[in-house]
């Protein structure tokens, strides 16, 4: 299902952004395996509508992974219940390392790090309960101290087929130096393939891959804004501006296709991420946040990126 020999880019599960259009794009454009956002295992279990919704996939999406955050392990295993249900999932994995406040006061994401008897307990529980081929976990250093080595056989022994390791801890946040060596530590610890995350882009991922000895990378904010990074890591080359705008079309073709005329509104934080940097970004923003009407939008994106 994943040739960790080939060292695979993955998408990671980014809130607001790496939604059904964007995951679409990058599987286009070099991404071997995409992550869905962070759904609750709670919302699951009450019906929400729009975590339902986030399970969804495109059609080219192929491993395709959706990611749960949870610590309670019946509602773990009726989530996991509801995900049997889809077809087209490839795996599920577990969150165990979402910063976010809210999350860690509900005791989950990096909260688990703290009780990694818990976290062994429900990625257990969704190993046995799961129809899907694939089990992970993704994962920090640990909360307050770096504690790789002990977090990634906890996954190891419960059953998990890969790990994918953030290099900080939940109190480093997204600030903190990204430590490789410790990256090392955990992949140095455990028989099963490990995927490298944290600052990791095009001007960096070979070294990254050499310092960690990872089976994998994992993109997330650096994708933002710039989802050909993932071409640009396989070809060792900058992108065209010609290829440039194309994946941005194709993006915004993708959302107004999956989420109808909102999509264009949408859109636009993407276009913020797109623009920044460049020549008349300021204006072309403002212009944006002003049109409604959605094929005067592409044609402007066209002109723009031309």
């Amino acid at each position: 299902m994943i040739d960790f020999s080939k060292k695979p880019l993955f998408l990671a599960p980014l809130a607001g952004f790496s939604d059904l259009p964007l995951r679409s794009v990058v599987k286009r454009f070099g991404c071997d395996v995409s992550v869905s956002e962070m759904i609750s295992a709670n919302a699951l279990v009450y019906d929400s509508a729009k975590s339902i919704d986030m399970l969804k996939k495109s059609p080219n999406e192929t491993p395709y992974i959706v990611q749960i955050a949870g610590n309670d392990k019946e509602n773990i295993k009726k989530a996991v219940g509801i995900i049997n249900k889809f077809d087209g999932i490839d795996g599920i994995d577990l969150n165990c390392g979402c910063p976010v406040p809210k999350v860690v006061r509900q005791c989950s994401g990096s909260a688990l790090l703290k009780d990694l008897d818990l976290l062994k307990i429900l990625l257990e529980t969704i190993k046995k309960t799961s129809n899907k081929k694939l089990l992970s976990a993704k994962v920090r250093l640990g909360f307050d101290e770096k504690i790789p080595e002990a977090i990634a056989k906890a996954c190891e022994e419960a059953g998990v087929d890969y790990i994918a390791v953030h290099g900080r801890t939940r109190a480093g946040g997204y600030s903190a130096d990204v430590d490789y060596s410790a990256i090392k530590a955990a992949k140095d610890a455990i028989k099963i393939p490990l995927i490298a995350n944290g600052d990791i882009d095009a001007t960096n991922a070979a070294d990254a891959l050499a310092k960690t000895g990872a089976d994998a990378l994992m993109i997330g904010r650096a994708s933002i804004g710039k989802p050909w990074i993932f071409s640009e890591i396989k070809s060792g080359k900058s992108v065209s501006s010609e290829l440039k705008k194309e994946i941005i079309l194709a993006h915004f073709d993708a959302m107004i296709e999956h989420y109808g005329t909102q999509g264009a509104y949408i859109f636009r934080k993407h276009l913020h991420q797109y623009s920044k940097g460049m020549s008349e970004a300021s204006s072309f923003r403002d212009e944006i946040n002003r049109i409604t009407d959605i094929s005067l939008m592409r044609e402007k994106i066209s002109v723009f990126f031309a």
